[in-house]
């Protein structure tokens, strides 16, 4: 059967792709526009797998904060050019995903995949996008956190964000003082608040490293253990966030700007994530 120029137009209107392929899916659908959308999200499920092991090292990063500023967001769409990161659709569907996520409570990726999306979820929307745009599209990242105060931050490149709770912050200007302190997280990626949230695995690694170095500069083996175990608290100092040297101000660590700032307000949590 003959398909019209306005039907083709139409279909394309509903489904952003592009006009030949809309006419074949309209010409093979027998102008079913139904069966015409099937065909395109077929196309992009035939792409998407093509795709699988591409690798997505652009894109970009979106985050949110609850209206009482106790629950912050973080998201990340990532595709394969810096091209596609730029595209209005794509980044508007990256804050599409976050409002879906922050308005059903997800907790995980897998969960903003399963939320219902224009008739679809939105894991067949990102395979609609991977059709349509020809690049492998995902969601990264999503990470949540809660606490007294939540708050974000978005490097300029948009590639690079970070959430950081405070607690004890009473009569704190918790906006400064979260965003010095994220702008740290991101400058500096520490590996975690504090010592105590250290994973024993890496613990473990330092302590060997350290025992290694010794043995090699020839010190006694009977020392290795405490020479080690100094140099594990190097590691703390440079490596956990409130030890970290303020960037801003080299006199004091995180924790004594804090501090400074409020007296006892210190940071509960944090996450960072990144593209490429």
């Amino acid at each position: 059967m003959a398909i019209t120029a306005q039907e083709v137009n139409k279909l394309r209107q509903m489904t952003g792709a592009g006009m030949m392929d809309c006419k074949k899916a309209l010409t093979e659908a027998e102008g079913d526009f139904e069966k015409a959308i099937d065909i395109l999200r077929k196309k992009g499920q035939k792409v998407s797998a093509s795709r699988a092991d591409r690798e997505t090292k652009e894109g970009t990063i979106v985050t949110k904060v609850s209206a009482d500023g106790t629950t912050g967001y973080l998201l990340s769409l990532t595709c394969e050019t810096d091209f596609v990161a730029k595209n209005e659709e794509f980044v508007a569907f990256a804050n599409t995903a976050l409002e879906l996520a922050t308005e059903n409570n997800a907790s995980s990726v897998a969960d903003i995949q399963a939320l219902p999306f224009e008739g679809i979820t939105v894991g067949e929307k990102i395979i609609e996008l991977t059709g349509k745009i020809g690049e492998k599209i995902e969601i990264s990242h999503f990470e949540v956190v809660k606490d007294e105060a939540v708050v974000p931050y978005i490097h300029s490149n948009g590639k690079l964000g970070v959430l950081v709770a405070l607690t004890n912050t009473s009569g704190a200007d918790v906006e400064e003082a979260g965003k010095d302190v994220a702008m740290q997280i991101a400058a500096m990626n520490p590996v975690a608040v504090d010592k105590d949230g250290v994973d024993a695995s890496v613990i473990e690694r330092e302590i060997e490293v350290g025992k290694d170095q010794a043995r090699q500069e020839g010190k006694p083996e009977e020392m290795l253990e405490k020479i080690a175990l100094g140099k594990l608290n190097k590691f703390y100092k440079e490596n956990t966030l409130l030890s970290q040297a303020f960037v801003k101000d080299g006199s004091l660590s995180i924790a004594q700007y804090l501090d400074k700032v409020s007296k006892g307000m210190t940071v509960a949590a944090f996450k960072r994530i990144s593209i490429g």
